[in-house]
């Protein structure tokens, strides 16, 4: 497996991640993950964060290398989550919790309210905009939570719930990224 992520900051940066190879799992480029971060700079440090479509787990892990208290990485895929695991063993990372589930069983599940919320769904099956309000509909959100989302860059989130405020979109390459805050 030489598939690798480098965590950018924070208490494992420089640590190389490996990640199964599987269709459709790209996980988001260390320049995207720099610029996220750059935009939560102040909303990590005790933070609750839910990783949704984890895959390579690049963005919970960051997540936690800067100080989130607790980090929920979802993934259906169970080669994904046995890696997801052996990155959490190897980084001691006590603060996150692996749950291998379909996001949407995962969310109609009993709701715990989340400061952060990553949300990189695969690509072409159009699960963006139901992941979206679910997490809104169903109380998977802290008053004043941030939502990250990664998507085609041809998508748009015009459908976005009616609370959430877009704070920053950008583009890199086949992908769009946003951040909103739920009011």
């Amino acid at each position: 497996m030489s598939n690798k992520v480098k965590i950018i900051a924070g208490e494992w940066r420089g640590r190389n991640l490996s990640f199964p190879d599987i269709e459709g799992l790209r996980p988001t480029p260390a320049r995207v993950r720099e610029t996220l971060f750059n935009w939560l700079q102040y909303d990590v440090l005790g933070s609750r964060c839910l990783d949704l479509y984890s895959g390579s787990g690049a963005l919970g892990f960051e997540a936690a290398s800067r100080g989130a208290k607790e980090v929920v990485q979802v993934e259906l895929n169970a080669q994904a989550c046995r890696q997801l695991k052996e990155n959490t063993v190897l980084l001691s990372a006590s603060m996150i919790k692996i749950v291998q589930n379909d996001v949407f069983r995962y969310l109609s599940g009993d709701a715990q309210a989340f400061d952060l919320v990553f949300l990189d769904p695969p690509f072409g099956k159009g699960l963006a905009m139901q992941s979206l309000h679910w997490l809104e509909d169903k109380g998977w959100l802290a008053a004043g939570a941030k939502i990250y989302i990664e998507i085609e860059k041809q998508l748009d989130l015009d459908d976005a719930p009616d609370n959430w405020t877009l704070l920053k979109s950008k583009k890199a390459g086949a992908v769009k990224y946003c951040l909103f805050e739920r009011e």
